[in-house]
This record gives C-alpha cells, structure tokens and sequence, in this order.
C-alpha cells in the first residue's frame, strides 16, 4: 500500500544482574562480581582491585555489569548493598542538586563511581532491589563467590 506508514515494534531486553562486591581490609583488596541473566543466557563477569573499600567494590559491580549491555534494557539490578541501592534510588537526586555534597555540606564519597553509575543507568530503565546478604539468595551467594574470586586472583 503506497504511503502506508508501518509500525515498527521495539523489543526491550528483560536483563537481571545480580552484584556484589568483597573487600579484604576497608580498605584493602577488594573484589566485585555480576551475574547478568537474559532468557536461557548467562554471563558471568568479575574483577579486583588491589587498594580499595567495600563500597567501591559494590558500586563498580553493577557498573561493569551496566557497562556490558550493547543495548537499552529493561533491568532488574539486585544487591545487597544498600549503599548502592538507597544511593542510587533514593540519595543521588539530592547529591546532584547539591553539587554532589551530602547533607551535611561534604563531598560525596566515591562520587567518580556514581557519576559513573548515574550515566550507565540513564540509558535503560532500571529497578532496584536489595536483598539480604549471605541468606541463601541464589544469586547474590553466586556473585558473592564471584567477588571473592576477584579478590584470590590479585594474590596469584
């Protein structure tokens, strides 16, 4: 049909990441994990830094994670970190208004990561869940495991 507009239906990806991080000392040798489900697919992903503080290890597991997308998706981030999760749904708005300061007029800690996280998470739409850490949530005891590994092999 001549001049005929089609519709175009856009399919978003339903992605889960499941993220932690470890830390050997706060600070000190830390690791981080993620776990990205899509489907029947998994990825497995894992790193380690050798100087650092658990939380940064939490953060940079769900940015490596949100780092890994090709594309927008719809996510389900879980964590149990609830620095990362009140950080990014509930703190950050009021951080950025501020001029990333905190309440109490002090720079925000580890602000080079959450810049980093708030520009990954505009790209998708994103949920964020806490869960309880080391209570037989299948996933997070997998990224657990993963963060730790992160940590053994800075010491290979």
């Amino acid at each position: 049909m001549a001049g005929a507009k089609e519709s175009v239906a856009l399919i978003v990806k339903n992605v889960v990441i499941h993220a932690d991080g470890a830390c050997k000392g706060n600070p000190g040798p830390g690791g981080w994990g993620a776990i990205l489900e899509f489907g029947d697919h998994e990825k497995e992903i894992y790193g380690g830094e050798r100087n650092t503080t658990n939380n940064r290890m939490e953060l940079t597991a769900v940015i490596r994670a949100l780092e890994s997308l090709k594309e927008r998706c719809d996510i389900n981030v879980y964590t149990d970190s609830q620095y990362v999760q009140k950080g990014i749904s509930e703190w950050l708005p009021s951080w950025k208004r501020r001029g990333w300061l905190t309440a109490d007029k002090k720079p925000v800690k580890n602000v080079d990561l959450w810049k980093r996280l708030d520009e990954l998470a505009r790209g998708h739409s994103v949920g964020w869940h806490w869960v309880k850490g080391h209570a037989g949530h299948p996933g997070n005891e997998r990224a657990d495991v993963l963060a730790n590994r992160g940590v053994a092999e800075l010491a290979a």
